[in-house]
């Protein structure tokens, strides 16, 4: 792993190229509903215990990483979305968009409140994160 000095985010790829952002994250939830804030702090709790895992800051999102980047979260008006990638489409009612990228596919899920933070949804997050490992 490789650590931006500029933005402290972590890749695999040493030098790799990216776009350093110093946006903190908690003014991506400026002007957020605070459902919003507690959901994101509750899967960021979550997530934040599997190993390896960092979480760093974008343009307009929180990138998670392992070994690569492997959730992308984007706080939007009313709700999060969470897009994650696997080498096979999934199938579950949580998702609400999968579309095939690079050779991969993107699967996205929507998010507005902390109780829809359950296990089921982390085990899917958990495909995500496994595929990431790889």
């Amino acid at each position: 792993m490789w650590t931006c000095p500029k933005c402290e985010r972590n890749f695999k790829t040493t030098n790799q190229s990216h776009t350093c952002s110093n946006v903190d994250m908690g003014e991506l939830f400026l002007g957020k509903p605070d459902n919003l804030v507690l959901a994101f702090d509750a899967l960021l709790m979550e997530v934040s215990k599997w190993t390896p895992c960092s979480a760093g800051t974008a343009k307009n999102s929180i990138v998670f990483a392992s070994k690569k980047a492997w959730l992308i979260v984007k706080p939007m008006t009313k709700e999060l979305d969470l897009k994650f990638y696997n080498d096979e489409p999934l199938d579950s009612y949580r998702l609400k968009k999968v579309s095939a990228s690079f050779g991969k596919y993107a699967h996205h899920i929507r998010v507005k409140s902390e109780v829809e933070l359950d296990q089921e949804l982390y085990a899917i997050l958990r495909i995500g994160f496994n595929h990431s490992l790889k």
